[in-house]
């Protein structure tokens, strides 16, 4: 069996194509799994692995948990806002004191970018990066390529459009990352004030005309603003974002084809994307909730069997 040429996943920018096909590759074989009437595989029965989020998540730390069971690990789970981390303890100690109950796996959330990296170099466990602040959140992006795979069949030569708060977004950067990897064209759409600086650099068409993005793309994955993360105000009013940024109904049934929907939820409704587009046959975007169970229950059991080694 093939296997990753990492020991960690920290970020798409140290994967390979290859990675990405393995993972995809395990993921259909999980999916397959998950819709059975149990769902269960004793796969990881001696796997022991640790939940950290320093940070409040719903979606990811659910489906973490839930890919983690499904494989038949021991999973702990752990919530700074209740731990020592309030009372002054490090990361390192922290964790240090997690693995010392033997833990094989760490699936970790901080608002510190560069968190994961760091770990890795300090402790003895596999680190799973699920968001470091507005740097990466690499199984975001799989389970996004994967979805769209799903849906047109392949990623390489898609024209995908990510649309909204680039800037404050680790969705966005680690969805370039992966979309160019296998070979499809990016674009980022958002106001001014929302698109880094350095952004060309990474190879991306920029667009600030979002009818004219929409225009051009097959896929179109709209991000939420990430208000918790802006300590300044970025463009005027949030109905005048909604005009300019939003996508509904109408938008989409002016254009001269059906592009897909995507979200990496959770979804303000009515700013970035209207109800009736969320609901419609065009987003996929329970499917992307279905899959990232898969996805992940792939990347674990990946780096697992790196551990077995």
């Amino acid at each position: 069996m093939s296997e990753l040429s990492v020991n960690h996943l920290l970020g798409i920018k140290y994967l390979t194509k290859q990675d990405i096909e393995l993972i995809f590759e395990t993921a259909d074989q999980f999916k397959e799994v998950i819709n059975r009437p149990i769902k269960k595989v004793p796969s990881l029965r001696d796997i022991t692995i640790a939940n950290l989020f320093f940070e409040n998540s719903t979606r990811t730390k659910l489906s973490f948990e839930l890919a983690e069971k499904r494989l038949s690990a021991d999973v702990i789970n752990f919530s700074a806002s209740q731990s020592s981390v309030k009372k002054g303890e490090t990361l390192i100690d922290t964790v240090n004191n997690i693995l010392s109950m033997k833990v094989d796996m760490v699936v970790m959330r901080h608002p510190n970018p560069g968190a994961g990296v760091f770990l890795s170099k300090h402790v003895d466990a596999s680190i799973i990066n699920a968001g470091d602040g507005a740097h990466e959140h690499p199984t975001q992006a799989l389970l996004d390529s994967y979805s769209i795979r799903e849906k047109l069949g392949s990623v390489k030569g898609k024209n995908v459009v990510i649309v909204g708060d680039i800037l404050h977004s680790r969705v966005a950067l680690s969805n370039i990352y992966a979309l160019q990897l296998q070979g499809a064209n990016v674009m980022v759409c958002g106001p001014k004030t929302l698109l880094p600086k350095y952004i060309k650099e990474l190879g991306v068409k920029v667009e600030t005309n979002l009818k004219k993005a929409l225009e051009w793309c097959d896929v179109a994955n709209m991000l939420r603003v990430q208000n918790e993360r802006m300590d300044i105000s970025y463009f005027p009013t949030t109905r005048e974002y909604t005009q300019q940024f939003g996508v509904n109904k109408e938008l989409l049934d002016g254009l001269d084809k059906d592009i897909v929907i995507m979200h990496p939820g959770p979804i303000n409704r009515g700013v970035e994307i209207t109800s009736d587009v969320a609901d419609s046959k065009q987003a996929i975007i329970l499917d992307q909730v279905e899959n990232g169970v898969a996805v992940r229950m792939a990347v674990i059991y990946l780096l697992a069997a790196k551990i077995k080694q």
